[in-house]
């Protein structure tokens, strides 16, 4: 492994018409979770959440017949100004981790999105092109 392998950073931001509670208490419902956590074409079919620190989340996305499992361990709740988590899947190194912070703001809340360590650049733009989607999805939620 490279220093450049480790040192690869993505951070997707944007602004959303919701409360910094509403935004982050959604990356914790399962339910939830399963209407936004899929950027794309792909579906969530099954998602849990232990929402404690220390606790694990699972997200299969489903991409047409290939499920595609998406783990992590909660490594700190502070609601509701940040989220960490890592981010275990096919296309991520095991000690990948995602900030998110919630930060009101004129037109409502920018959440910015962190993610650390890839295995690629090409990885890395996978991921943006992923997470960029995601937080479009996010931004369409109703109630």
């Amino acid at each position: 492994m490279t220093a450049t392998e480790t040192d690869l950073t993505l951070t997707v931001e944007r602004v959303i018409d919701a409360t910094p509670e509403r935004l982050f208490d959604a990356w914790l419902d399962p339910e939830t979770m399963k209407r936004f956590i899929c950027p794309g074409e792909t579906v969530v079919p099954s998602a849990s959440s232990d929402a404690v620190e220390g606790g694990r989340f699972e997200v299969i996305m489903r991409n047409g017949d290939k499920d595609l499992p998406h783990t992590g361990t909660y490594r700190e709740i502070d609601r509701p100004n940040r989220l960490v988590f890592t981010w275990e899947s096919h296309a991520s190194r095991d000690d990948s981790e995602v900030t998110i912070t919630f930060t009101p703001g004129p037109g409502g809340t920018r959440v910015e999105l962190t993610q650390v360590r890839f295995v690629s650049e090409e990885q890395r733009e996978g991921h943006r092109w992923g997470w960029t989607g995601i937080l479009e999805k996010l931004s369409q939620l109703d109630g």
